[in-house]
């Protein structure tokens, strides 16, 4: 009888185990799908189109963030050219949008293959150089790309290459026709921005993962394990562009016009600083990162506080991610959520002497 009992009790316990272990992958699942299902719901059905539209702004630039976050946290490269791909990304889906009768999704996705060719292209000089020189030539890119957009301008549904429209209205970029309001479209960016982050963590789960993993360790450590780096360091530029180009062609969905002066080479700065403060570690990082550059200045604009004040703000969350925090507010969060479980899940110090007393009971 005895004997039943010690055996059925490794049975038990490995049960236990297995249930605990499928409990905290459905619990990594839980936060991300519950903050989607909220944001599509409440935030249509109680904000004004003003906060709509900043959510919007937010959800785009979190998708542009991503792209940072998985260069700098996934392989140590520093990318300053993620907001002139954006700005590529727009130009695209304007000019197709204009000028053919594609449906919106369709261009999208060409916006996105465009820039994630752009950033193939600007992955190269990574085969050789990181750090800082790495971040001064795309930095001359992102450059580069505002000096001719500030000459050429964004499509408006003119003729001829360019499709600038040189004396009469500009025309507005359509939505697709599911996404007529703004409403709907916020929804429509929530379904794009969230394919967004389950691609790259697709990624990140598998072998592309694995060698971005190696290849930021060191590129010694990579080439020891068979990793092929040319690939993989280009393959995460290509990826970091698509995903800049779709949130550009999103951009130019909800405005309907691109201005360009709007996509300034500091801007790239900008987004790389928030990015380390909302952190690259975790998927709340780049969300964080795209609410500190867009609603948190509507909110002070909001209370008629000049939202360039926002700067000021943003250089000491800077200043404080490089000192205390290198994970980022996502990793501040994470771990005062994994102390807060823990501390109720362990029990006290009575209930540890209640239950030591009562075994020891038994015993006697």
């Amino acid at each position: 009888m005895e004997m039943s009992v010690q055996t059925d009790k490794p049975i038990k316990d490995s049960m236990l185990v297995n249930i605990q272990h499928k409990v905290g992958k459905l619990g990594g699942i839980l936060p991300p799908a519950i903050l989607i299902v909220v944001a599509m719901t409440i935030i249509p059905a109680f904000s004004s189109s003003f906060w709509i539209k900043a959510f919007t702004s937010s959800a785009v630039f979190s998708l542009a963030a991503l792209g940072v976050a998985l260069l700098y946290g996934r392989l140590g490269l520093v990318s300053l050219g993620q907001v002139a791909q954006l700005g590529m990304g727009g130009w695209v889906v304007l000019r197709l949008g204009h000028g053919t009768n594609l449906p919106f999704v369709i261009v999208l996705l060409i916006g996105g293959i465009v820039a994630g060719l752009v950033g193939l292209v600007a992955g190269i000089p990574a085969l050789r150089m990181r750090g800082l020189y790495l971040a001064l030539i795309t930095l001359m890119g992102a450059g580069g790309f505002q000096v001719i957009v500030n000459g050429t301008g964004f499509p408006d549904g003119g003729p001829g290459f360019l499709g600038r429209v040189e004396s009469g209205t500009r025309s507005l970029l359509a939505r697709p026709f599911f996404a007529q309001t703004d409403a709907a479209y916020f929804r429509f960016v929530i379904i794009v921005v969230t394919l967004g982050f389950l691609f790259v963590e697709l990624h990140r789960r598998t072998r592309p993962g694995r060698a971005w993993a190696l290849i930021r360790k060191s590129d010694a450590s990579a080439l020891s394990a068979g990793v092929n780096i040319t690939l993989y360091k280009t393959w995460a530029f290509a990826l970091a562009g698509f995903l800049s180009g779709i949130a550009g062609g999103l951009l130019a969905g909800s405005i309907g016009q691109l201005d360009g002066r709007a996509f300034p080479a500091s801007d790239s700065i900008m987004l790389f600083a928030m990015t380390v403060v909302g952190g690259v570690y975790h998927w709340e990082g780049p969300i964080i990162t795209g609410l500190l550059l867009r609603a948190f200045p509507s909110l002070l604009n909001s209370w008629n506080v000049d939202g360039n004040i926002a700067y000021i703000v943003f250089g000491a969350a800077l200043l404080q991610a490089l000192i205390t925090a290198p994970a980022g507010l996502a990793g501040q969060l994470a771990d005062a959520s994994r102390r807060f479980f823990q501390n109720r899940t362990r029990p006290s110090a009575n209930e540890a002497a209640d239950s030591d007393h009562k075994k020891r009971n038994e015993q006697q």
